[in-house]
């Protein structure tokens, strides 16, 4: 793809402190993106709230902000750079969602500084539950039967409808944030409650449980030019139910 001659300027967001679904892969993957974004001769402005990354040594960055990663304080910060673009997506849960709470505001065509990278359509594909199981299912994949709440009452009758035990996955998390098996209602209103909090839209996918099942993963690349890479093939030895980082693999 021929590089863009109107984006003079990117503001990259960071990916914050080191916690599950934050972890360090984040850090490496935006110091490359700030990389490269140099060498092409783009201005990279940087947020990012963790000071002791690698990606906010002086090198890779023309302007670095160690600062909250807010949408109040990302909002400052555009205002007072006007990068010609945001890269959300080297930053993990914290800067996706940041992203699109700089959306849902109007801030990013306030300032005409668009999303470069996913979009923020597809970064709804992707982490809204309910979208996401509507792609599966366009697909004519299958998937394991599910039922999407917003509140507890509906989380207990979806529960009832789907039969204990369930795996309750709340949206716009990461990391296993909020999710969990609920192996009758006394787990499902712990852990559908605390999902519903975790969750900045106010919303759980609950699904059947499969565990046990033998487990596969596809790490899958795809470009806007529908061409696709097979990054890495992974087979679990350990079954459906335990945590990725804690299962032994063979890639």
């Amino acid at each position: 793809m021929s590089r863009r001659e109107d984006i003079k300027s990117v503001l990259v967001i960071g990916s914050g402190p080191i916690v599950i679904g934050q972890a360090c892969e984040f850090d490496y993957s935006g110091t490359q993106a700030c990389r490269v974004l140099r060498e092409e001769g783009i201005r990279v402005i940087l947020v990012n709230s963790n000071p002791a990354t690698i990606m906010t040594d002086p090198e890779f960055a023309d302007a670095t902000y160690v600062e909250p990663i807010t949408p109040e304080v990302v909002e400052a910060i555009i205002a007072k750079e006007r990068p010609d673009a945001v890269l959300a997506t080297l930053g993990g849960q914290t800067a996706l969602n940041c992203a699109m709470a700089l959306h849902e505001r109007g801030v990013l065509e306030k300032y005409n500084a668009p999303l470069i990278g996913a979009n923020v359509e597809a970064i709804q594909l992707g982490e809204d539950r309910e979208k996401f199981k509507g792609v599966v299912e366009r697909c004519g994949a299958e998937s394991a039967r599910s039922v999407i709440c917003h509140t507890m009452d509906e989380a207990l009758a979806g529960a009832e409808e789907l039969g204990y035990p369930v795996v309750v996955r709340p949206s716009f998390t990461m990391g296993g944030l909020g999710s969990g098996f609920a192996h009758d209602e006394e787990d499902l209103r712990r852990i559908a409650g605390a999902g519903l909090q975790y969750s900045p839209v106010t919303e759980v996918l609950l699904e059947e449980s499969i565990l046990g099942w033998k487990e596969y993963e596809l790490e899958l690349m795809r470009d806007h030019a529908d061409n696709v890479v097979v990054v890495c093939s992974i087979e679990n030895l350990d079954p459906m139910g335990v945590h990725t980082g804690d299962s032994i693999t063979v890639a």
